[in-house]
C-alpha cells in the first residue's frame, strides 16, 4: 500500500495524523487568537467607504475668534455702530453683555480675494492669499456660550466631559498608518491650559489606547528621545522585550488600561529610534522655515508647531490638533476688553504659519489627503462689551475647511445682516463632525461604541454632511 494512504495503526500515528488534520485547524485558531490578543488596536483599518482624507489637522483658535473681524463682513453692523440692536433681529443670551449694550461695528477692512472673490479681513492677508483652497462655513452654531462647555461640544459633540474627542474617534475607526509615532497628537499653546482642560482632547469611555499624546510646548516637544549614555539600541530593545513579556504574562483579557501601557512602551522605543528626525525641524530648508514664519519673534512659535504638524501627517499620524491661544483669556482669542488689540495680536501670530502650512501641504501633494479645519468654540457678539470688546457668541460664527476633497473657493451658509445668528443653512458642530468623518471614509452611524447599554457616537444625534463643500 502506498505510504501516503497508509491507515492509522497505533495511537502514536493517530495523534500525528490528527494533528495534521482537524487538530491543526484548532491549533492554528489558538495561534490566531493569541496573535489577535496582542495585535495593536491602532493597526490601520479599512474605512467604511471611499475616503478622501488620510489625516486631519485641526487649527484650534482657542477662545473664540470673531467672525465679524475675519471672514464675515457686515456693512449694516458698521452703519448701526453705537445703536441698540433692532428688535427684528431677535434676542440673544450672552455671558457678560448687559441689556443696554450697543452694537459695535468692525474697524477691519474686507476685500475680495482669489478667483472665488471671497471676502476676507485685512487681519489675515496670508490666509486670504489661499482663499481659493478654503471652504468658508459662515453659519456654524453651538449650544453653549461658556468656554468649557463649548470646547467640550466642539471636540466631543457633548457639553460635558467624559466623552471621546473627534481625534480619538478617528483613530478608533481607522487606526494609524505609523508604527513609530502616536496616532493622535495635541500640540498645545505655550501660554497654558484652556478652560476645558485635557478632558476635551481625551478618549473618554473608549479604551485607553485611543488617548491623545500631549506634546510639550516650546522647541523641544518630546523629552528623552535620545538613548541614555552607555545604553546601546540592542540593550534597550532587550529591556523592552523583557518588560513587555512580563506585562503580557500578567495581563487579563479586556484590561484596556494595561494594554495601552504596553503599547506606550513600544511606541516610546520606536520614537527613540525613528522620531528624533521627525521632531527636528532644523532639517527643513531655510525657505520652508521662512514660509511658516520661523525665525520671526511674532510667528516663530506657531510656525514651528504648524510645520511639526505637517511633518507628523507626512509620517502617517492620523489626527493633529495645533492650539493657538492658551492661559488667561486675553492670551486666547477671547477679546472681552478690546477686540482690536486682541485680534490684531492673535492674527499676527497665526496668519502666516497657517498660510505656510496650506501652501507647503499643497506643493508636496499632501493637501489632497490632509483635511484642515480652522475655528474655535464660538464667535464673538455683534454688541460691544465694555465699549471695545465682544462677548462669546454661539448663534452664528465661522469655521473653514480645506484639502482632502473639500471644494475650495466656496462659502457655505450665512448669518443675518448684523452677524447675530445663522439664518441660511445653519450648521451645528455635529455637521462639522459628520463632514470630517465622511471625508475620512467613516459613517457616523457605523462608528459607534457600546457604553452603558447605549451605542454612542461622535454626533450624538444625526449630523448632516455639508454637501455644498464636498
Amino acid at each position: 500500500m502506498p505510504e501516503h494512504v497508509r491507515p492509522t495503526r497505533n495511537r502514536r500515528e493517530f495523534i500525528c495524523d490528527a494533528f495534521c488534520g482537524f487538530g491543526a485547524l484548532a491549533y492554528a485558531q489558538l495561534l490566531h487568537a493569541e496573535e489577535q490578543r496582542y495585535r495593536s488596536p491602532l493597526a490601520a483599518k479599512a474605512p467604511h467607504h471611499e475616503a478622501k482624507a488620510k489625516s486631519v489637522i485641526f487649527l484650534f483658535m482657542a477662545g473664540g475668534p470673531s467672525h465679524l473681524e475675519t471672514f464675515d463682513p457686515k456693512p449694516l453692523l458698521n452703519r448701526l455702530n453705537g445703536q441698540k440692536r433692532p428688535a427684528e433681529f431677535g434676542e440673544a443670551k450672552y455671558q457678560f453683555i448687559k441689556n443696554d449694550a450697543k452694537l459695535l461695528g468692525s474697524r477691519r477692512t474686507f476685500k475680495k480675494h482669489g478667483q472665488s472673490g471671497i471676502e476676507v479681513s485685512d487681519l489675515l492677508p496670508h490666509i486670504a492669499g489661499c482663499v481659493d483652497d478654503l471652504a468658508v462655513i459662515r453659519s456654524c452654531q453651538g449650544d453653549m456660550v461658556v468656554h468649557s462647555a463649548a470646547q467640550y461640544q466642539m471636540m466631543t459633540g457633548r457639553i460635558l466631559p467624559g466623552f471621546p474627542s473627534m481625534g480619538s474617534w478617528a483613530i478608533y475607526g481607522l487606526g494609524s498608518e505609523s508604527e513609530s509615532l502616536p496616532a493622535y497628537v495635541v500640540i498645545p499653546d505655550p501660554h497654558g491650559a484652556l478652560e476645558a482642560g485635557q478632558p476635551m482632547y481625551s478618549q473618554g469611555f473608549l479604551p485607553a489606547i485611543y488617548q491623545p499624546t500631549m506634546l510639550r510646548p516650546g522647541k523641544k516637544p518630546v523629552l528623552n528621545l535620545d538613548l541614555p549614555s552607555g545604553v546601546t539600541l540592542d540593550r534597550r530593545r532587550q529591556t523592552l522585550n523583557l518588560i513587555r513579556d512580563l506585562n503580557r504574562s500578567a495581563m487579563l483579557p479586556g484590561d484596556d488600561e494595561f494594554a495601552a501601557r504596553i503599547n506606550a512602551y513600544d511606541t516610546a522605543f520606536r520614537m527613540q529610534t525613528e522620531a528624533p528626525a521627525v521632531f527636528d525641524i532644523s532639517r527643513e530648508t531655510r525657505e520652508t522655515q521662512e514660509l511658516y514664519g520661523i525665525g520671526d519673534a511674532v510667528t516663530d512659535d506657531y510656525g514651528r508647531r504648524c510645520l511639526l504638524a505637517r511633518r507628523l501627517v507626512e509620517k502617517g499620524v492620523r489626527f493633529v490638533c495645533v492650539v493657538a491661544g492658551g492661559g488667561p483669556g486675553n492670551l486666547q482669542w477671547d477679546a472681552h476688553d478690546d477686540i482690536e488689540e486682541n485680534h490684531v495680536r492673535m492674527a499676527a501670530q497665526s496668519d502666516k504659519p497657517i498660510a505656510g502650512l496650506i501652501r507647503d501641504l499643497k506643493r508636496r501633494g499632501l493637501l489632497d489627503t490632509t483635511l484642515l479645519l480652522w475655528g474655535g468654540e464660538f464667535g464673538r457678539s455683534p454688541e460691544a462689551q465694555g465699549g471695545k470688546g465682544r462677548d462669546h457668541h454661539n448663534l452664528g460664527f465661522t469655521m473653514w475647511m480645506a484639502g482632502a476633497g473639500i471644494k475650495g473657493g466656496r462659502v457655505a451658509g450665512a448669518t443675518d445682516d448684523i452677524g447675530l445668528r445663522a439664518v441660511v443653512n445653519p450648521h451645528h458642530f455635529r455637521d462639522i463632525h459628520t463632514t470630517i468623518l465622511h471625508q475620512l471614509g467613516l459613517n457616523q452611524d457605523a462608528l459607534s461604541y457600546m457604553h452603558q447599554g447605549r451605542k454612542e457616537r461622535l454626533t450624538e444625534v444625526h449630523g448632516k454632511v455639508i454637501e455644498e463643500i464636498v
